[in-house]
């Protein structure tokens, strides 16, 4: 152990999932068991808590309250979506680490975070001040470069897998060969959110919904997606469809985009692709079809939380503190899974520098020919990510979850003004 003594910030950035709150636990768990870490803060609104000074004890909240945070979704810190581009903001962030003593810092986050790590850390070591950096991985996107998969994975394609086999009861119910199910779920270029719906179809029942899986990995053709909602019409009572909201022709141009917003980072702001495919269905042939977009419901779906994936959230975190603890800096801890026949998965390291700004696609080879169904490679790796349910507690009947009191620590610098 190489012991640096001082205080430790945690912060959440980017769009929350149901398992992030359980990674800061396992932060604030495993750092209050070391005599060289003081204090255990937590920044408000991630990065954007630090420049504002905006920092509360996460030390003072119960154990009730952090246990909590393991059933909670949303970030219980708060969280951004804010680009340190300015000179004066990084100076910003050392300042404050500076002022209150931080030694550790830990950024739970995707690519554009773990780059935002990486470049707080390279200015600490290039201005002397000694600081270890550790990022924690989060998405639902699952597209993080270096790891297994990632913490908040497995509740997302585990709530969509259970919503496809409601609906499925309700569309055979109404269907009678002339209906048209679309669901549109997250994922801005990568597939694996529509994919995981693939596990919504029972082993020895291949032609469960969803019928249809279209992803961004495959080029998107309106002739062959036509010709494929005829065929499943031509055999069931209804065709279900999940399609990723980042569908994209082949010109590589999104099917549909909802806006020419975009936000701090540069990502266009997506959303549109089931009313496109709708559109096409209802004009073309003249079948009756209906579009869900449950948006953020799906990564706050804490009621369909995967116990694995809250399990694995409290592990990143646990990890995080226990490689600064042992000297380690510009990381971020990853999910390596292991070679046994039965699922195992442990910790490892990457550099933030790999992580940042990349993209993991769903490997082509884990797509059917067909290339609208997943094949029993994908089955295999997503099957152990969405086990165990997490006994979230009900009061009047409605899901209870946890509150943080946020004690706010002391200001010691004037209020920051950016350029």
């Amino acid at each position: 152990m190489s012991e640096l003594t001082g205080n430790c910030l945690v912060a959440q950035s980017g769009g929350p999932t149901a398992v992030i709150n359980a990674s800061v636990a396992g932060v604030v768990n495993e750092a209050l068991n070391y005599e060289c870490i003081e204090e255990v803060y937590g920044g408000l609104n991630g990065i954007l808590g630090v420049l504002n000074e905006d920092i509360i004890d996460l030390a003072n909240e119960s154990q009730q309250a952090i246990r909590g945070l393991e059933y909670t979704p949303g970030a219980a810190l708060g969280t951004c979506r804010y680009k340190l581009k300015r000179a004066t903001d990084f100076e910003r962030v050392l300042q404050v680490f500076e002022a209150h003593n931080i030694r550790y810092f830990f950024y739970i986050g995707g690519n554009d975070s773990q780059d935002t790590a990486d470049k707080i850390s390279k200015l600490a070591q290039e201005k002397g001040y000694e600081l270890r950096v550790v990022g924690i991985p989060k998405t639902i996107d699952n597209d993080l470069v270096a790891t297994d998969h990632c913490p908040g994975y497995g509740s997302v394609i585990k709530h969509i897998s259970t919503l496809v086999r409601e609906m499925a009861c309700d569309n055979s119910a109404m269907g009678q060969g002339d209906l048209v199910s679309i669901l549109e779920v997250m994922g801005r270029n990568a597939g694996w959110i529509a994919a995981g719906a693939s596990l919504a179809k029972r082993r020895d029942k291949p032609n469960d919904p969803p019928h249809l899986i279209y992803l961004p990995e495959i080029a998107f053709s309106p002739e062959k997606f036509l010709a494929d909602v005829q065929r499943v019409l031509s055999k069931e009572r209804y065709c279900m469809i999940v399609c990723g909201e980042g569908l994209v022709d082949a010109d590589g141009n999104y099917v549909h985009a909802s806006s020419s917003a975009t936000d701090a980072f540069g990502h266009g702001q997506l959303g549109g692709a089931g009313d496109f495919l709708r559109e096409q269905i209802e004009r073309r042939l003249g079948i009756k079809a209906r579009t869900a977009k449950f948006g953020t419901s799906q990564r706050a779906a804490a009621t369909h939380a995967s116990q694995t994936d809250c399990d694995e959230a409290i592990m990143v975190g646990q990890a995080a503190v226990k490689a600064a603890l042992e000297g380690v800096t510009d990381k971020m801890v990853t999910l390596i899974r292991g070679e046994a026949d039965h699922y195992v998965c442990e910790t490892g390291l990457t550099d933030l520098s790999e992580v940042a700004n990349g993209v993991k696609a769903l490997p082509v080879g884990w797509i059917n020919e067909d290339g609208t169904s997943m094949n029993f490679q994908f089955i295999k790796y997503a099957t152990p990510l969405i086990q165990g349910e997490i006994p979230v507690p009900y009061e009047n009947g409605l899901p209870s979850f946890a509150k943080l009191k946020k004690t706010r620590i002391f200001r010691l610098l004037d209020p920051y003004q950016p350029e």
